[in-house]
């Protein structure tokens, strides 16, 4: 009897972490970063992106200012930035077929708030 009880508890084990396994698969990861909706009672939005010209990069930074829910001010600002080259990309389409393309190397964001 003893062995059926430690067999039992064994598969109620497994059975609790087959589980746990099975709902933090469906769990969305949480991002503290990123943001759903801005304040626009009093804030600052800000965008950074590139854009790819033919022998160097720009970099578009987009500045919002928000006051009483009013968009108050827009600062676009532009600057050139050295390319950082090409780089060989594989993608692919809704039929399955792996597609190697050159496309240009973005740059990463790293960005501190004080």
């Amino acid at each position: 009897m003893k062995n059926y009880a430690k067999v039992r508890r064994i598969k109620q084990i497994s059975f609790m972490i087959f589980l746990a396994g099975v709902f933090s698969c469906n769990e969305k990861e949480y991002r503290e970063d990123e943001v759903n909706r801005i304040d626009k009672k009093s804030s600052i939005e800000t965008e950074l992106s590139v854009e790819h010209i033919d022998t160097a990069d720009v970099l578009v930074t987009r500045h919002k200012i928000w006051k009483d829910k009013k968009l108050f001010k827009e600062i676009i600002k532009r600057d050139t930035i050295p390319a950082l080259g090409d780089t060989l990309m594989e993608s692919e389409d809704k039929d399955g077929v792996v597609h190697k393309d050159i496309t240009k190397k973005d740059y990463e964001f790293y960005i501190t708030v004080q």
